[in-house]
């Protein structure tokens, strides 16, 4: 424990110092939060033009060794942060039943398979956390041959995987309950072995703790949507954590899930309508209110999108309560965006930097230093790429 003692406490502080260049929101900035303080960074992140960009992306060693020109202190963190990977334990592919993988996304079956794959057999009952239609849940029972136990909230999925396992023959039996009330608490034994897949946010915490609290044989968890939190801000489970200066807000830990290097070419397209349209109506309404402060507006459905700039400053604006000048040069306003949009990319990009360090190695290791040590957990990290496996 003395190893992830000192490895959380070397991050902490290297991440608390190096705030300036993680914690901020990129939207909101009208220069570097570093401008001043590290203007040769400043300038050769300017000088970066979109292949550039990219080719460093594909290359985190050589990235990282330019910024180190500026950021001594970045390998550093990036060294204490390295995660090791998962040792596989079963084939990735394993020989399965006939239609067993009937009605699952493609790219959701090769995460259940990978993470299937790293998850030891401790030969006890499996509980599915947040089962969905129990996906995860059809191949432990085909692969280890043991009872699941699945739990989700939402009636339709239980009753679609309650039929697909029967159909199967599988032995699953789902549970609907609400992960977060107290009477899911009941179908948590110590003989088991919990696991969850993609439990967003405080879904996975609530697994976590409360198989603390009944003594759970094993926990596994591969979270995603960190900032799906009740709180304002993340609450760490481990001592040191809390006693952190670091405070995490939603911006923060929704970070390491704004990768788009990956991204297909439309998925890329279609980020870069809706944030230059952010970018473009916020120029517009702090000129419409002579207030200088970023505007943050709901969540948009894309198919406004294809209505054009104008509609969209439309719709946000009756989003805040402003009213729109009737003439207006939308086009002007729409123009400014794509500057803003390229801006905020290449600081966004940077601030993941740190932000990926921080997922893998502040959070984890802080996990480490609170989970009891009667409980053999195992942390893998899977939301990007199911491949990456990473343990706590």
């Amino acid at each position: 424990m003395s190893a992830y003692s000192d490895t959380f406490c070397q991050l902490d502080v290297l991440l608390t110092q190096k705030r300036a260049f993680w914690q901020f929101m990129p939207f909101a900035c009208h220069e570097y939060p570093w401008q001043h303080s590290h203007p040769a960074l400043s300038g050769w992140l300017d000088s970066l033009t979109d292949q550039d960009v990219a080719n460093l992306l594909q290359d985190t060693a050589a990235l990282i060794d330019e910024l180190a020109v500026f950021l001594p202190a970045l390998p550093e963190v990036h060294q204490l942060a390295d995660i090791p990977l998962l040792p596989l334990v079963s084939e990735v592919s394993p020989h399965l039943p006939r239609g067993l993988d009937v009605g699952i996304p493609g790219r959701k079956w090769q995460q259940v398979l990978a993470f299937n794959a790293v998850l030891p057999s401790h030969q006890l009952p499996w509980l599915e956390w947040c089962a969905g239609k129990g996906y995860l849940g059809r191949v432990l029972a085909a692969c280890h041959h043991t009872q699941v136990t699945s739990l989700e909230w939402q009636q339709s999925l239980t009753l679609a995987g309650q039929s697909a396992a029967d159909q199967l023959g599988l032995p699953m039996t789902f549970v609907q309950a609400d992960a977060f009330a107290p009477e899911s608490a009941s179908v948590i034994r110590p003989d088991q072995h919990a696991v969850a897949l993609h439990a967003c946010g405080d879904l996975h915490v609530s697994l976590l703790e409360r198989g603390a609290a009944k003594r759970t044989a094993a926990v596994s968890v591969s979270p995603c949507c960190y900032h799906l939190i009740r709180h304002d801000t993340y609450q760490p489970l481990s001592a040191p954590a809390k006693a952190s200066e670091l405070r995490l807000s939603k911006h923060d830990l929704r970070m390491p899930l704004q990768e788009t290097v990956t991204a297909g070419q439309r998925v890329k397209q279609q980020r870069f309508v809706e944030v230059s349209y952010r970018l473009g109506f916020d120029a517009l309404q702090k000129h419409l209110t002579n207030n200088d402060a970023y505007l943050p507006v709901p969540n948009v459905q894309k198919a406004l999108l294809k209505n054009g700039f104008a509609d969209f400053c439309r719709w946000a604006a009756a989003q805040k309560g402003l009213q729109l000048p009737q003439e207006m040069d939308y086009l002007y306003w729409q123009r400014l965006g794509k500057p803003a949009f390229e801006r905020s990319s290449v600081w966004s990009w940077f601030a993941r930097l740190f932000a990926d360090r921080l997922k893998c190695g502040w959070f984890l290791t802080g996990r480490c230093l609170w989970k009891r040590p009667d409980i053999k957990c195992l942390w893998a990290h899977s939301a990007i790429n199911p491949s990456h496996q990473e343990i706590l």
